[in-house]
């Protein structure tokens, strides 16, 4: 297993290579073990009554899951019912790895929506008229670096995670418990025209949480080949540095090692680091709140305009007010490597998008019970679950 020292992180690098990392965690991760009640929650409000208003968070702590948020919902909603078995399907279903399902104390601390946001987002308005649940600004990013058309270091990091709940659920690894953590580095090069191409993984980071029995040895060991080796495939290379859970023991995780909130993994959700981001949390939220649902028209927007061969890598962001219905802005950046002027691919974008909320709900078909789907593994890059804003749309320009 190789090591580097930080006088070593940067040797091999050829003219223009760089280092760039990314991370990701499992559903067993505290905070994302609350990104996936919180939208649980969403999806049992949605399956019942699909124009649910939600806004859910949630907190955990050992022997504790919290509900709390507004929600105005025709739908009857066992809260707790809906709490405990999302952590059973994680795999919370023993106080050692963290938390006991059947066991821990819920706490709901649900109200109605306020009615001033009602009555400005909504209220008396068809579905294009509809105004923006908030203000704020989101980004979408799409590059030609893998099929999915998402960063390497990301794509990989977040399939790395994948992996490791895959193995622990379907007995492949049997010492591996809900917790863990997983970083990819890779070297890229970039060219005098703004083009980035990945070279190589150069460090694979994995903190998974474990049972009592298993030594580093054998972790080490299993993670290389039931993990490392299926994910990376043509990736793999001898001269990768690995720091397979480099603290030395893992046992304590979940809710009992630290606390976990709803909305604290949002460059997990997104691209890993590249791009950009606006700061507004995904889970726990319906599409009428445009920090999820313009989230994913962005990246719909940002991944059409790379599979019409229209750029290589694109940023897209967009901005709206509360109850007003089209945004404010749109701003189109494809790094110097559009086949078009930025100012044009913008005006292709304004043509081919129409960006009011309602809209961006009714052609991404967000009044579906969807969201429990999305909320581990990443939001973007998902192709395989049926998501519009991941099946590229065929531009007019």
């Amino acid at each position: 297993m190789a090591t580097a020292s930080a006088a070593e992180i940067n040797a091999g690098q050829g003219h223009n290579e760089f280092l760039f990392s990314s991370e990701s965690v499992n559903e067993g991760h505290p905070d994302k073990l609350c990104d996936i009640i919180s939208d649980s929650v969403l999806d049992a409000c949605l399956a019942q009554d699909e124009n649910s208003f939600v806004a859910c968070e949630t907190a955990t702590k050992t022997n504790m899951v919290m509900v709390f948020g507004e929600i105005t919902t025709k739908a009857d909603v066992d809260y707790e019912k809906v709490v405990r078995e999302a952590c059973r399907r994680v795999g919370y279903d023993d106080a050692a790895k963290g938390l006991d399902c059947n066991k821990c104390n819920v706490v709901v601390a649900i109200e109605a929506q306020s009615p001033d946001i009602a009555q400005g987002v909504h209220e008396g308005k068809s579905e294009e008229d509809m105004g923006a649940g908030d203000q704020g600004i989101m980004f979408g990013y799409a590059c030609n670096e893998t099929e999915t058309m998402m960063p390497l270091s990301h794509y990989l990091a977040t399939q790395l995670g994948l992996r490791l709940t895959t193995v622990r659920k379907d007995g492949i690894l049997s010492w591996v418990r809900p917790d863990g953590k997983t970083q990819v580095t890779c070297v890229y090069r970039k060219d005098e025209n703004g083009c980035i191409t990945p070279v190589r993984v150069h460090t694979v980071l994995i903190s998974t949480q474990h049972s009592p029995d298993v030594t580093n040895e054998q972790i080490s060991k299993d993670l290389i080949e039931h993990v490392i080796k299926p994910v990376l495939g043509k990736w793999y290379n001898d001269k990768i540095i690995f720091h397979l859970n480099p603290s030395g023991r893992f046992v304590i995780g979940g809710p009992h090692g630290d606390a976990g909130l709803t909305g604290r993994k949002i460059i997990v959700d997104t691209y890993g680091g590249w791009g950009a981001h606006g700061g507004g949390a995904f889970s726990g939220k319906d599409p009428s709140k445009v920090d999820r649902s313009a989230a994913y028209a962005s990246r719909w927007i940002a991944k059409s305009l790379v599979a019409a061969g229209l750029c290589d890598r694109v940023l897209v962001q967009l901005s709206y007010a509360i109850a007003v219905a089209h945004p404010l802005s749109v701003f189109v950046d494809s790094y110097g490597t559009g086949k078009k002027s930025d100012k044009e691919l913008t005006a292709i974008v304004i043509k081919n998008f129409d960006l009011r909320p309602g809209c961006i709900r009714r052609d991404l078909d967000l009044k579906k019970p969807i969201f429990s789907k999305t909320s581990c593994y990443g939001h973007f890059g998902r192709e395989t679950e049926g998501f519009i804003w991941e099946q590229p749309k065929k531009l007019d320009y």
